[in-house]
């Protein structure tokens, strides 16, 4: 089990931000997380990665129990992708850099990298299609090259589970389809790992995601196989507005009904 999650509940204060939220993930599966600002996707995020505490509730990341294992340990083998993390790089560290201290999950290159390393870096950099980008610095990346960039920097640990938390906020619809591409073939390799792939926009959930999961609240409001849940009834309800969801080319794309703006 690559995420045990029962009973779960967080409160700040006396505000309830996740309610008894229940989610399992398998070896193997590929699962998309959505759900509209607000939702609690980032709490939950932040609980997986052991940086906050369940006010109730037990789980296990990894097959490692909360409150019985060093959660600093389990974030080596956990490569997260958020605007938070870009926010902390060094902008004149070079691409090639940045991808290297991944293997060591610091903000800045602090340890010695060995030839093996190197080549890692540059060989994860080429099948990512940023090899061209290794001596650049990273402020002067456009926003989709910084996250090939991240999600490079992410795999160099060979993390068992990737959390991509929004990789296309920013990026327009070329730059977007390219950065979704290079997630798929990601996904589809043979020795690939668990990616948690989290969003608010229905278009970009790709086939690879097989399983979704939708947070509404701070509760789940399904978690089932994605072909079941992106249904026009289920996901009408969810957003609490008439919508339509159409398939093409293998992907599930959402429409607001014109019937609610009259």
């Amino acid at each position: 089990m690559v995420i045990d999650i029962n009973g779960v509940s967080w409160d700040r204060g006396d505000k309830t931000i996740l309610r008894e939220i229940d989610w399992e993930v398998q070896e193997g599966e590929h699962w998309c997380l959505l759900g509209l600002n607000g939702s609690g996707k980032t709490t939950l995020l932040n609980m997986i990665n052991g940086y906050i505490w369940p006010t109730a509730g037990q789980m296990a990341v990894l097959g490692k129990k909360f409150g019985e294992f060093d959660l600093r340990e389990l974030r080596k083998s956990i490569g997260w992708v958020s605007t938070s993390l870009q926010q902390k790089l060094h902008g004149s560290e070079t691409a090639f850099k940045i991808v290297l201290s991944g293997k060591f999950a610091t903000i800045g290159l602090y340890d010695h990298a060995d030839e093996a390393d190197s080549q890692k870096a540059e060989a994860l950099m080429r099948s990512l299609g940023c090899a061209a980008l290794m001596q650049r610095t990273y402020d002067t990346l456009s926003q989709g090259e910084r996250q090939r960039v991240l999600i490079a920097r992410a795999l160099m640990a060979s993390p068992k589970l990737l959390i991509l938390d929004e990789p296309c906020t920013g990026l327009d619809v070329f730059a977007r389809e390219q950065l979704l591409y290079m997630i798929s073939s990601v996904a589809e390799q043979e020795q690939a790992p668990t990616i948690i792939y989290v969003t608010h926009h229905v278009e970009e959930i790709l086939p690879c995601f097989s399983k979704t999961l939708l947070i509404k609240d701070g509760t789940v409001f399904a978690a089932s196989s994605t072909n079941d849940v992106l249904k026009t009834d289920t996901m009408s309800a969810f957003f609490g507005v008439p919508v339509r969801m159409e398939l093409h080319d293998g992907r599930n794309w959402l429409t607001v009904k014109e019937s609610l703006w009259k």
